[in-house]
């Protein structure tokens, strides 16, 4: 384990090398395919000035898919990327201009399918350890770039009640609204490394209505 890895993130990096599907209770209706197309996001959290933080972007609303909403840096593999970890390192540099040398890898989960999208999503945590400048690179892709502090995103928590009888964990952090797969990701990985203070069934529950107004609330 690198000696420049903080104490809070070492429980995490110790976790991932033994997660397994199982561990993770990612939902029936996701299963995989052996026609998903894979992809990879990257989880990539460090040190900020007010405590640790995790790398968000906000798609562009031009897109024709998931147009708006907040992600992980991330996208479809290229067929030179040599594992879902160069996938997610070099879609996060095309997106936000991330400089890769100044992140170590910690490990994988094991992928996630995505029905609707018909994705087979690894995601890729991270370990940001030297920061350096990111932002928007191409506007027609992303439309923010933001490294939101944990702590803002733990006071921010709720229990969503969504279309289709979805129930799924939500924050309202900068104006952004953080619910559905990047929100699922999130609360899992924190979950691993004993990151998250409050389970998701003692968490107030709100529509999906209720919580975009939230977030325009929270700009």
């Amino acid at each position: 384990m690198s000696a420049s890895l903080p104490p809070w993130l070492a429980p995490l990096a110790a976790r991932l090398p033994d997660v397994t599907a199982a561990d993770l209770q990612w939902r029936e209706d996701r299963r995989l395919t052996g026609t998903s197309t894979p992809a990879a996001v990257l989880v990539l959290l460090g040190d900020g000035p007010s405590g640790p933080e995790v790398l968000l972007t906000e798609r562009a609303g031009t897109l024709r898919q998931h147009s708006g909403q907040v992600a992980f840096p991330g996208g479809r593999a290229d067929p030179g990327d040599a594992d879902a970890a160069a996938t997610a390192l070099r879609e996060a540099t095309e997106e936000t201009g991330l400089v890769v040398a100044g992140v170590d890898v910690l490990g994988e989960l094991p992928p996630l399918g995505l029905a609707h999208s018909g994705h087979r999503v690894t995601p890729v945590v991270a370990h940001w350890r030297e920061r350096g400048p990111v932002g928007v690179v191409d506007p027609l892709e992303v439309a923010r770039v933001e490294s939101v502090p944990l702590a803002e995103l733990f006071a921010a928590e709720r229990r969503l009640r969504g279309p289709g009888g979805y129930t799924g964990p939500a924050f309202a952090v900068r104006g952004l609204l953080v619910w559905g797969f990047t929100a699922e990701v999130l609360v899992r990985v924190l979950d691993l490394g004993g990151l998250r203070p409050v389970p998701l069934g003692q968490l107030r529950s709100i529509t999906l209505d209720e919580a975009l107004q939230w977030a325009g609330a929270s700009a």
